[in-house]
């Protein structure tokens, strides 16, 4: 059962007591985002989430290491286009020592000139590392031209010009703006002790800063661009992208149905036609990206420049075949079941109990149960399926190819 608490100051903590475990997972979740940030903030918000880690007034970064090593626990964060997460799982009598650490992060971080300068280079390291993994950037293009000049297509890391004009006053401003008390959701999972939440609330439950601003957020809408990139690579790569739907839309567990088949398994029609079939690619895949109010359903595929051609059409080609033909009753019932197998499988971990929870929180600001869920899914109809696969793939879908640079002789 998931509980929830509403601290005096507007911040949320959400619980899931799980007793037969031993440990402890918790993380801090803020609506904060690439999407929030402004042009000349590209990349901040992934910025200060690295520099949480970089000391406080009691800690440096390595006290921040090595006492978490000392009690066995792990401390990691990520940085998302809607939200940032700062999470901890250890074992459970060692909750409170880890919640204090992550409190003492999260208000007392220094931000000191000189970490920020180390930072910046390594989160310019980490831009180049993207950048010399092609089945990676090849997205990273796609998102930039199809999303043009609005910050959903803006990369996460941010830019290298963007990166140089961080400072500490930059950082105390955008957090002013952004981590907020009603922005923040502190997520539990595991076997909780008594007196637990209590505790974190005495840790966050009364900071305050002013309200945040509402941030005016204009759905875009996908540009079927085709981009064409040149890089020293062995393989060519590709990625198709087509309009897809909002989280909250009232049929997205059809279209999770739909991926499923299209080529989110390996008994998906892209994975049997492509790879088992043709022998075309190692590697070829869909998913779909949600967000609050928009998505999108990207295909891709990697193989050598020779046959290029030849998987661009068998992609074209069996979505096509999906449009006009629809999907089968066996397709619909072994993806609903193989989703639902997932969804009960993925959840038998604390940490993946706690990031359910705080997503769903930050979203919803309501929790469903794992029947509601298992019911949902299997409220999905054959019709429903095709007709969101004719509505989806009927648009001209946005293309980024990569291909190899060529050596001259």
């Amino acid at each position: 059962m998931i509980k929830k608490n509403t601290c005096n100051n507007g911040l949320r903590i959400v619980s899931e007591h799980i007793p037969h475990v031993r440990s402890v997972a918790v993380g801090i979740w803020v609506q904060a985002g690439s999407r929030y940030e402004l042009p000349e903030e590209n990349g901040l918000t992934h910025f200060i989430e690295h520099m949480l880690f970089k000391g406080t007034t009691t800690r440096s970064a390595k006290q921040i290491a090595e006492e978490f090593d000392r009690i066995g626990g792990n401390i990691n964060a990520f940085t998302s286009k809607e939200n940032t997460c700062y999470y901890a799982k250890v074992l459970d009598h060692h909750a409170e020592h880890a919640v204090e650490i992550l409190a003492d992060m999260f208000f007392n971080s220094l931000f000191d000139p000189s970490e920020i300068e180390k930072e910046r280079q390594v989160v310019l390291e980490e831009i180049n590392m993207v950048e010399d993994t092609p089945d990676d950037i090849v997205h990273e293009y796609l998102w930039q031209k199809m999303y043009e000049n609005d910050p959903l297509g803006s990369s996460i890391l941010g830019t290298e010009d963007t990166l140089n004009s961080f400072t500490k006053e930059t950082i105390l401003s955008y957090m002013e703006k952004h981590y907020t008390p009603e922005n923040v959701v502190i997520s539990v999972a595991g076997n909780i002790q008594e007196g637990f939440i209590e505790y974190i609330e005495s840790l966050f439950g009364k900071f305050k800063r002013a309200k945040s601003p509402i941030f005016p957020i204009e759905t875009p809408t996908i540009k079927a661009i085709y981009t064409e990139n040149f890089r020293e690579t062995e393989q060519a790569h590709i990625c198709l992208a087509y309009p897809g739907l909002s989280v909250k839309a009232d049929n997205i567990y059809s279209l999770v149905v739909l991926n499923n088949i299209v080529g989110g398994s390996m008994s998906s029609r892209l994975f049997q036609e492509i790879r088992e079939d043709k022998g075309l690619a190692y590697s070829i895949y869909s998913y779909h990206s949600s967000y609050e109010d928009t998505g999108v359903v990207v295909i891709y595929g990697g193989t050598s420049s020779n046959q290029l051609v030849e998987l661009k059409t068998s992609i074209l080609d069996s979505i096509r075949t999906i449009v006009e033909n629809g999907v089968t009753e066996v397709e619909i019932t072994n993806s609903k079941e193989q989703l639902k197998g997932n969804l009960l499988l993925g959840l038998e971990s604390t940490n993946a109990r706690m990031s359910r929870n705080g997503k769903n929180e930050l979203l919803y600001g309501k929790h469903r149960s794992l029947d509601e869920v298992s019911e949902t899914i299997d409220e999905v109809t054959l019709e429903s399926v095709v007709e969101l696969a004719k509505e989806i793939f009927s648009y001209k879908p946005a293309i980024s190819i990569i291909k190899p640079k060529k050596v001259d002789q």
